[in-house]
């Protein structure tokens, strides 16, 4: 599988380190200057970033090639992600130069942020393979493509785009700017006549929304989270009561402040004493991490985009064992940010989560899997030794290393052993002793017989 990246800006240079990431081969063209040293600080940035969403290792990255012209770079691509600057003229010339060499059934998707696809189709040798698919920053996090174009064009963009991880919005009547955009400008234009009138700050209108409804917009949303605003009448309440109040001039939509050099001035100087204290590179870092720490907050409770990323886990799982130094593979991960304490490394109870990771890979493997629990057995841990051998670190792959002992009865033994994968340092030892259970009683019970089986054949495996 290959993607072509035209113009490696921020967003281009996302897409190229997401596609990467999720195994694609990648082909990137930008020849402007400094255009390779700028990708590789998202690419190394988002190698940190993007493995910690999940519970399990991502593909085999794919091979990033840069070429020295659009014919070689869209070549043999099945998407083409064009990140152009946004200017008509600009875009109808790169596209005309891709479709000459491109294959006909690639999906060439724009990045734009405003254009509608009727504007970038015009004079296209193939309009309808033309279609946009707008992400937002950073790419290599943040999940959402809203897709707009031809319809069949977008029904084969679709799968690819969830392959690499994202939701793909597909909006079926095209509109300048899109979806999100509209939003973002109307809350731009509100905050510049603010800072226009002396109102609030940068940093203050950052905080209203970081502390307030950016919060609840991230995992519900805007109309889900009125709905909730209607109490148990829900949303049909909330318009009667707080709808009039939209006929009060609250707003300045409809305007917007002259950029005089003194506003921009202003802007400029209460954002440099807001965040000028830091470097791009560490904003970028301090984000990331921020993300990936949110998102993963949403994956226990199955909603908004950690509902998405738990889908790509149950993707990611190997269906059957693998083996290393002759030992079962049960975890094999990225540490994530979330995981480490005030002394700058993974806490211990995050040890004790690993291995439990690992155990539930066993019974998963032997089939006593979330099926099994709900037809009334499984296993309970009774007992679990843990040696901390070595530091273990944010953004380390590591990998647990199984042993199973022979079923006794009622007991099944598991000694696991977590490595950097890296270098192969024993980072931790444990040793776990589970029971079967009959979840009707809650008491222990011998396990059926295919469980027995099924253990038996793991534990002659890794022999």
């Amino acid at each position: 599988m290959s993607a072509a990246i035209i113009g490696a800006g921020v967003i281009g240079a996302g897409w190229g380190a997401r596609f990467a990431l999720m195994g694609w081969d990648v082909s990137i063209y930008d020849p402007s200057n400094g255009a390779r040293e700028r990708f590789e600080a998202v690419y190394a940035t988002a190698c940190e970033s993007l493995p910690a969403l999940f519970e399990h290792t991502l593909p085999e990255p794919g091979k990033i090639t840069w070429c020295d012209s659009v014919a070689d770079t869209v070549a043999n691509a099945r998407w083409i992600q064009e990140s152009a600057p946004e200017q008509l003229a600009i875009k109808y010339k790169v596209f005309a130069e891709i479709q000459a060499h491109c294959p006909e059934d690639a999906v060439l998707a724009s990045s734009t942020s405003g254009f509608m696809p009727s504007e970038l189709q015009k004079g296209a040798l193939r309009p309808e393979q033309i279609i946009v698919a707008h992400p937002f920053n950073p790419v290599y996090l943040l999940p959402l493509a809203e897709l707009v174009g031809d319809e069949n064009t977008i029904a084969r963009a679709k799968p690819i785009i969830e392959e690499i991880g994202m939701h793909p919005l597909h909006i079926k009547q095209e509109i300048e700017a899109h979806i999100a955009d509209r939003f973002l400008e109307a809350v731009w234009r509100e905050a510049l006549w603010l800072v226009n009138d002396g109102i609030a700050t940068t940093e203050e209108i950052d905080n209203a929304i970081r502390y307030g409804f950016g919060i609840r917009w991230a995992q519900m949303g805007l109309f889900e989270t009125y709905r909730l605003a209607g109490g148990d009448e829900g949303m049909h309440h909330f318009i009667e009561q707080f709808g009039p109040t939209l006929e009060f001039p609250w707003t300045k939509l409809m305007d917007v402040p002259e950029l005089t050099p003194e506003l921009i001035k202003r802007i400029a100087d209460q954002s440099d004493a807001q965040s000028g204290a830091y470097s791009i590179r560490d904003l970028e870092r301090v984000r990331d991490a921020n993300l990936v720490s949110m998102i993963r907050a949403l994956k226990p409770r199955q909603y908004g985009a950690g509902a998405l990323m738990n889908k790509i886990d149950e993707r990611l799982v190997n269906s059957s064992a693998s083996y290393h130094d002759d030992q079962l593979v049960t975890v094999h991960r990225t540490i994530p940010v979330d995981w480490m304490d005030y002394n700058g490394h993974m806490n211990e109870s995050r040890y004790g989560q690993v291995f439990s990771d690992a155990a539930d890979t066993v019974l998963r493997l032997c089939g006593a899997d979330e099926a099994y629990v709900a037809s009334g057995g499984s296993f309970f841990t009774v007992d679990c030794h843990i040696q901390y051998r070595n530091e273990t670190l944010p953004g380390e792959t590591v990998r647990c290393l199984t042993v199973i002992a022979p079923l006794d009865g009622k007991k099944l033994k598991l000694s696991h052993e977590m490595r950097r994968a890296s270098d192969e340092t024993v980072l931790s030892t444990a040793e776990q002793l589970l029971v079967h259970v009959d979840m009707s009683t809650r008491k222990s019970s011998l396990p059926p017989s295919h469980i027995a089986s099924a253990l038996t054949e793991l534990r002659e495996g890794q022999a």
